[in-house]
């Protein structure tokens, strides 16, 4: 008896170990096509939502640049188009923290900066330092005095107006991918294609990680400003979780990788999602959510979901992605369509089911494990019997 007592007690307990739930590869958005940019192929190969939220400013090939609204993306009467004056291919944004200003890169050294109040787009100061490289990436961290400058043959600089470019040390050799920064923090982090990760401290040291060479990275996370961390995302679907060491970011380190559990797609980027997510775009067309406050993933558009939607819209590569709110937002691939994404019906059905199932799992549970309890124990089956036949 005692024997069958601990096996229902045993049972018990594992009842009550909170469930780890499977997230279900579901697409959880509904796409909408609400027209293209361009009757030809535009190359677009960035796009940077500002400061404010209001406005997306694109950039791509031949330099061109577009600023388009953030909530009217479809709307092409509210479309500024800007004048580069260059032919060269711009590969990445970034817009200064206060909002007026936005610096572009790309091919051949360009190194220009749009100007919100009149909407020109002129050359920062010492782009000769830049000229012939092809630069990757750039991004300001959160003070706004200094921006830091990525190439493909690893080279780093500095970049503030009144000093121009100064090239750091201890640089990599193989391509910056991508560039981020701690949003409450002065420390950044770079991605490189052979290098692994490398830390930028306040004094604007650059430190190589340990034990990130093994990945090809393609993009790093820091939109969440609550956590001491980054993520980092790697091609093979990997991705590890930098634990930022404030202090002493030269001490910061990785976490070991994880592998995303998909059977399809690629990791390409990243772009800032809502609520300090990270929106992973993936190729074939594809997103996933990456939570930086639970360390989990969710998809939002598997690529298969989005082919059987438009098969010529889901074979061109997507370009440019962020939310307004909550799986609403707009998505632009590199041709130039535009497409607008909202909840799926699916999504708020599943919710309301998962409501129901758990409020009937926490009625039923605390009932099932009584009885066990009480099946398998006389002692408590004799003191029921005493009373309730005492009262008779």
């Amino acid at each position: 008896m005692r024997s069958r007592l601990f096996l229902a007690l045993g049972l018990a307990f594992l009842m009550l170990q909170p469930a780890v739930l499977a997230e279900g590869l579901v697409t959880r958005v509904s796409l909408e096509d609400v027209g293209v940019l361009g009757e030809s192929d535009l190359g677009i190969r960035v796009g940077a939502v500002s400061p404010d939220g209001t406005d997306v400013l694109i950039a791509g090939m031949e330099g061109f640049a577009r600023l388009i609204s953030a909530d009217e993306a479809g709307d092409r009467g509210q479309d500024v188009e800007l004048l580069t004056g260059r032919n060269s291919t711009v590969h990445d944004i970034a817009w200064h923290p206060r909002g007026n200003t936005a610096i572009l890169v790309g091919d051949e050294g360009l190194a220009m900066r749009y100007d919100s109040y009149d909407h020109s787009v002129t050359y920062v100061n010492g782009t000769f330092s830049v000229l012939g490289y092809e630069l990757t990436a750039v991004v300001w961290r959160p003070s706004g005095d200094f921006a830091y400058v990525g190439a493909t043959d690893g080279s780093l600089w500095k970049f503030a107006e009144h000093t121009g470019f100064e090239r750091l040390e201890g640089l990599g050799a193989s391509a910056v991918t991508d560039l981020a920064c701690h949003r409450n923090h002065n420390i950044c982090f770079v991605a490189s294609m052979d290098d692994g990760l490398g830390v930028i401290d306040g004094d604007h040291r650059l430190t190589w990680m340990p034990d990130s060479s093994a990945q090809t990275w393609v993009g790093i996370d820091c939109t969440n400003a609550i956590l001491k961390e980054c993520v980092g995302f790697a091609s093979g679907l990997l991705s590890r979780v930098i634990q930022i060491n404030t202090l002493n970011p030269q001490f910061s380190t990785v976490d070991p990788a994880m592998k995303l559990d998909l059977s399809e797609g690629e990791h390409i980027d990243v772009s800032p999602g809502y609520g300090g997510t990270g929106l992973v775009h993936l190729a074939p067309f594809g997103i996933v959510r990456h939570e930086s406050m639970t360390g989990s993933a969710q998809t939002v558009l598997m690529p298969s979901d989005a082919a059987a939607w438009n098969e010529v819209i889901a074979g061109r590569t997507l370009a440019v992605v962020w939310e307004n709110s909550l799986h609403r937002g707009f998505i632009i691939t590199e041709f130039g369509n535009i497409i607008a994404f909202t909840p799926a019906t699916e999504e708020v059905e599943t919710t309301i089911m998962d409501v129901l199932v758990l409020g009937a799992v926490a009625i039923s549970v605390p009932g099932v494990i009584l009885g066990l309890i009480y099946m398998n124990s006389p002692f408590l089956q004799r003191k029921y019997r005493a009373l309730r036949f005492g009262k008779k």
